[in-house]
């Protein structure tokens, strides 16, 4: 082997190391992310790296990655027992993320696995202080409560729980019967009630209508006597008039039409008022003052 082969061998060599070096020294740390570095095994309060390209000593310090992004784990579906002893099943869903990338890697050795555990024994422990009504009526207060238990928790990894969301609460068959008997009672009751309101309200329009036409007749009748009882009035107040110029004679001639057609009828029996009599003397006074006149006198 010469010197030249000899020279070109030592630096592929050389370059291989230097290659190896890189890739085991030189780290991307993506945005979303934070490296946590261990020097001979110890981590401190300065080993956490940013987003970036970092440098680690060979041999000396190997790093970490922990993810920042906000994550989910579902939970299986858990059976807990209410306060009044009514077992349901439940699962849901819990959002999560790391806000202390030490922590999370120096005080837990699986996030997820161990908020999933805890998860479980939680639900039970906060189903178990609530009835059987509540827990199908106050979902959100139960995600609320539980999402606080397990922030408790998570605190010390170094994570924390944003929401926690009960995907389904299944009761035992019997109770799911008992529920849609009352559900479906419940839609009866307020069928009845919409239809008596409704019957009601009928019933109110129609004696409105009912008033109002009474209200309108008794309007037009009283506008009717009013017109009659004015026309009265008017007639009257011609035949009044017309009385005026009628002379004691003339009743006379009017009272004897009156015993001719009187004595015209059908009738033998005839009842004349005393008041008749005074008013026929003058027709008595004519007749004998004309038969005590001379011949020759003309009338």
């Amino acid at each position: 082997m010469d010197s030249n082969t000899a020279f070109l061998i030592g630096v592929i060599v050389v370059v291989g190391v230097i290659l190896v070096i890189a890739l085991i020294s030189v780290r991307v740390v993506p945005q979303w992310s934070k490296m946590v570095v261990y020097r001979f095994g110890q981590a401190g309060p300065q080993s956490v790296r940013e987003p970036g390209l970092r440098f680690l000593w060979p041999v000396a310090e190997r790093g970490a990655l922990v993810d920042l992004r906000e994550q989910f784990i579902e939970v299986p579906r858990q059976t807990a027992i209410t306060k009044d002893n009514a077992p349901l099943g439940v699962d849901f869903l819990i959002y999560w993320k790391i806000v202390d990338p030490l922590m999370s890697q120096i005080n837990v050795a699986n996030f997820a696995g161990a908020l999933q555990g805890v998860a479980a024994t939680s639900l039970r422990s906060v189903i178990g202080d609530i009835p059987l009504d509540d827990v199908l009526s106050q979902r959100e207060k139960i995600n609320e409560t539980l999402r606080l238990k397990l922030d408790e928790v998570t605190e010390r990894w170094g994570g924390k729980v944003t929401t926690v969301e009960i995907r389904e609460i299944l009761p035992p068959p019997a109770v799911q019967e008992a529920m849609n008997r009352q559900l479906s009672a419940e839609r009866t009751r307020r069928a009845v009630i919409t239809e008596s309101e409704g019957t009601r309200q009928a019933t109110i329009n129609v004696a409105e209508g009912d008033k109002q036409s009474a209200i309108l007749r008794a309007e037009g009748d009283r506008q009717a006597a009013i017109l009659r009882a004015q026309g009265f009035s008017n007639a009257l107040q011609t035949i009044f008039e017309a009385a005026k110029g009628i002379d004691q004679k003339t009743m006379a001639l009017q009272y004897l039409d009156a015993l001719k057609a009187l004595g015209a009828g059908p009738a033998t029996k005839f009842i004349i008022p005393l008041e008749f009599t005074q008013l026929i003397e003058p027709i008595g006074s004519m007749v004998r003052s004309g038969m005590s006149r001379p011949a020759d006198t003309k009338p």
